[in-house]
């Protein structure tokens, strides 16, 4: 007679067992958060912020200043909410003006005047990430981030949102706009009941399924622009001072699967496109640590694939880019040669597996 646990199907089985080699298992409720939080629903929500936008927008520095704005958003009852806030630019390649048109923002929320009943009332500071040369590559980065939520609860929530800007100062304001709001990243830790943590550390210093997780989730995006030891698109979170720190990944702007016009493989990592895959984590000599990691993605096959079938705001032209895409993905994870050559490949003497990204290091 077989057995398993109450109530469990043999898929939910393996998501616990998967949850254990994390070292805990989410507590019920916490990935959800409160009864308002902005994360449980997946409605578009249609914003418009006012004020100083300009100044924030045209603020292409490192050093940026704040500016004071306000946001305004329908609530369930159609009643417009006005929410004080201050805007300010950010981000690295996508602030420069040569990249992109736009630069993305932080918006920070101030708790005078701010009604308490709104969405945003446990906000304090959030990233918006804003299109940097067209709204497609938006609503594919959003369902990048999708695809990890799915595979892991360490992982950053979204909300998408239709922009509206409204500034005299600005000549010729844009038409409406998709962009991602970005889940506060002491949120994402206090939710998973651990610290954010800045110090920089090695990959072989992190726990090593999450970090698995992480670099499979990176290898199936197509994504080669991130790193640990320099924290560039990589959060740290720690349970305890005792415990290894945690990996989680952001920002996939330049994956091949958003396949965004103006992103380029790093040329030191001599890839033809950032349609190319490459694996980036660590070498490693015992491939079997990679199995539980490989079983949990095609547990969640059907459900990423459905994610990219069930969004009406991609056309036919990408849907069918994206699902060879997968395709190439599973047909290499479920193929024991393919795999072990993808995932050994910073084990490669001559190869580029543990290059450096130029820029990154420091001086």
């Amino acid at each position: 007679m077989k057995h398993s646990l109450p109530g469990c199907t043999k898929k939910r089985w393996r998501t616990i067992v998967y949850l254990l080699l994390y070292g805990f298992i989410i507590p019920a409720g916490a990935q959800t958060g409160a009864k308002n939080d902005l994360f449980d629903r997946e409605e578009i929500i249609q914003i418009t912020l006012t004020g100083n936008v300009a100044k924030a927008l045209s603020e292409r520095s490192t050093v940026s200043l704040k500016y004071d704005g306000a946001l305004t958003y329908k609530n369930d009852v159609n009643m417009g909410i006005v929410i004080p806030i201050q805007l300010q630019s950010r981000g690295n390649f996508r602030r420069s003006k040569d990249n992109c048109k736009l630069p993305p923002l932080w918006i920070h929320f101030t708790k005078a005047n701010s009604p308490v009943t709104s969405i945003f009332s446990e906000q304090k500071k959030m990233k918006l990430v804003i299109p940097c040369q067209g709204d497609e590559y938006i609503i594919r980065e959003w369902l990048a981030y999708k695809i990890y939520n799915l595979i892991s609860p360490l992982s950053f929530r979204t909300r998408l949102v239709q922009v509206s800007l409204d500034d005299p100062a600005i000549r010729k304001a844009p038409a409406p706009f998709y962009a991602i709001l970005l889940e506060e990243e002491k949120q994402l830790a206090k939710r998973n009941k651990m610290i954010a943590v800045e110090t920089k550390t090695r990959p072989q210093q992190t726990q090593t399924n999450p970090f698995l997780t992480m670099t499979v989730f990176e290898y199936l995006i197509g994504n080669t622009d991130w790193s640990v030891q320099f924290l560039h698109n990589v959060k740290l979170l720690v349970k305890d001072s005792l415990s290894l720190p945690i990996t989680v990944p952001y920002d996939f702007d330049h994956a091949g699967i958003v396949s965004a016009l103006y992103a380029l493989p790093e040329e030191a990592l001599q890839l033809s496109s950032i349609k190319e895959r490459r694996y980036r984590g660590y070498c490693m000599t015992d491939l079997k640590v990679f199995e539980p990691v490989i079983a949990r993605y095609n547990d969640l096959k059907s459900d990423i694939y459905s994610l990219y079938n069930n969004c009406k705001l991609i056309d036919a032209k990408y849907l069918k880019f994206v699902t060879g895409f997968l395709d190439e993905f599973y047909e290499t994870i479920n193929n024991s040669k393919k795999w072990q050559k993808a995932f050994s490949y910073p084990c490669e003497p001559d190869g580029t597996g543990n290059i450096i990204i130029k820029g990154l290091k420091e001086n």
